[in-house]
């Protein structure tokens, strides 16, 4: 073998696949040892070395050195083609492990590719020296792509598999909306302006919560550019996604009402036992700042870390009544405990269940044996209040209430409900069925003969003013009519000359 052959071969490797040499060295020493163990017994113990600087192998055997040319006669063409798979393998997985080192590197950090196929939703994007996979549950809603488009996204995994790597990209992450500030915002990529946290909900609303360590630039106005000019492009590229940006404070009095914007919050009440803010708001702000579904609260609990409740004064006074008469029946807990802990946010058994015994053996000076009483008496009501909850929405759901029939417009002008109608128009027919027949004194014989001749005497009388009416018409028609009518016979007099022929 030439060793200036396989200095060549390891540069051509190290520099087209970007594995270290080193790797390479191994790789070629471990494909000789493989084949010389076909030629030589099992018992000898052979020995691979190739030298660094000449490229030069070397092969001991039992610790006898054998001559450099006469490695190459003693392997064979047999041997040599097994050398080559296994160095072929061994560079594959070190070509393998230098994707996976590179692409681990990158994770959530922003890559480009162009879509080569889509597969049932998945979208297989190339990124030069691998193909990374889009799944259709990182895709933003309504969003459609084909062979040739240009797909930027986040590395959200990295993964081995088999002799390939297996790269997993995302568009629904809020690190996502984080590197696209990064790219759109020089101030961002500079780290004057920095995000602090991002509640997403992707391809409907983001709120971004931003702070700057300079004093001089304005971090809202700055993310949003003239005339939003820099937001605008990052909304388009999250295929119109909505964004909020929200300016960030340590303290949460301040932070809340920024992130529920732009709804006008009254106070903020903080529960720091429970992890949650009480929000006051007014009764014409109720859902601007709960948001279409609840999204906007959800989106601000996600952005500040607590959780959110939204309520008025009224509810709130009526809330605290309701939890005070619920713990009154408590055992062995004061009415003092009681209105410190609804103060505290204690509003249900669910959240009385959760309080650590420490904490409520502190507030209240009660026993141990007390505390405990009071923790599981709550468990105990929390579970019952749960399944007659889940109870009731089984029972709505397989009982579901009768809907309302369409209201039916009257003669008069007047609604009224179609069962009504029909009751009414059911309950007049009762009525004519029930009524008695009009009863006479006289024989059946006699009385149906008087009924015939007031029945006789009625129809004459009808005929004869019938021709009176039709002679007073007749005399009374004006030249007009009177052409309609010779003029709608003659039409018929046509029609039957046209049928005869």
């Amino acid at each position: 073998m030439n060793g200036d052959e396989i200095k060549r071969i390891v540069d051509a490797i190290h520099r087209d696949k970007s594995i270290d040499k080193e790797i390479v060295f191994e790789g070629i020493e471990q494909a000789i040892l493989s084949a010389a163990r076909k030629h030589f017994s099992e018992e000898e113990v052979l020995d691979v070395r190739i030298d660094r600087d000449t490229g030069e192998p070397s092969l001991t055997c039992d610790g006898a050195l054998l001559e450099p040319d006469l490695i190459g006669d003693l392997l064979g063409r047999i041997s040599a083609q097994t050398a080559k798979q296994v160095m072929i393998q061994r560079i594959r997985e070190a070509e393998r492990d230098s994707h996976y080192d590179q692409y681990l590197d990158l994770k959530s950090q922003l890559v480009t590719g162009a879509v080569t196929r889509v597969d049932r939703g998945t979208v297989i994007v190339n990124l030069g020296k691998v193909e990374a996979i889009l799944p259709r549950s990182e895709q933003i809603n309504k969003e459609s792509y084909r062979v040739g488009d240009r797909v930027r996204a986040i590395v959200l995994d990295v993964k081995k598999a088999g002799s390939r790597v297996r790269v997993i990209l995302s568009r629904t992450h809020a690190d996502f909306v984080r590197r696209l500030f990064e790219v759109e915002i020089p101030e961002v990529n500079d780290r004057i302006i920095e995000t602090r946290s991002i509640a997403r909900e992707a391809g409907h609303r983001s709120k971004v919560a931003v702070s700057s360590y300079d004093t001089t630039i304005d971090c809202v106005g700055a993310c949003v550019g003239v005339r939003g000019a820099r937001i605008r492009g990052i909304v388009e590229e999250l295929n119109g996604e909505r964004i909020d940006i929200v300016r960030w404070n340590d303290s949460l009095q301040l932070l809340v009402p920024n992130a529920l914007q732009p709804a006008e919050v009254e106070d903020v009440i903080l529960c720091p036992m429970l992890g949650k803010v009480i929000i006051l708001v007014r009764e014409d702000q109720l859902s601007l700042a709960i948001g279409r579904r609840g999204q906007n609260v959800r989106l601000a609990s996600k952005l500040c870390g607590w959780d959110i409740n939204v309520m008025t004064q009224e509810s709130l006074d009526e809330q605290l009544d309701i939890s005070i008469e619920a713990f009154s029946v408590v055992p062995k807990m004061p009415s003092d405990l009681v209105e410190n802990l609804v103060s505290q946010g204690f509003f249900t058994f669910d959240d009385l269940s959760v309080i650590e015994p420490d904490e409520l053996l502190e507030m209240s000076g009660l026993t141990q044996e007390d505390v405990d009483a009071i923790i599981e008496f709550a468990d105990v009501e929390s579970l019952r209040i749960e399944q007659e909850e889940r109870e009731a929405a089984i029972a709505k759901k397989l009982n579901p209430p009768p809907a309302e029939p369409p209201a039916v417009s009257t003669a008069d002008g007047s609604e009224t409900k179609a069962d009504d109608s029909a009751d009414d128009s059911a309950d007049d027919s009762v009525v004519e069925q029930a009524a008695p027949e009009p009863q006479t004194e006289q024989v059946d014989g006699e009385a149906s003969e008087s009924e015939s001749e007031v029945t006789a005497a009625e129809t004459e009388a009808a005929a004869e003013q019938d021709d009176k009416s039709a002679d007073v018409s007749a005399g009374d028609r004006g030249p007009a009519e009177e052409t309609a009518s010779s003029n709608s016979g003659n039409a018929d007099d046509k029609s039957d000359s046209s049928t005869s022929e």
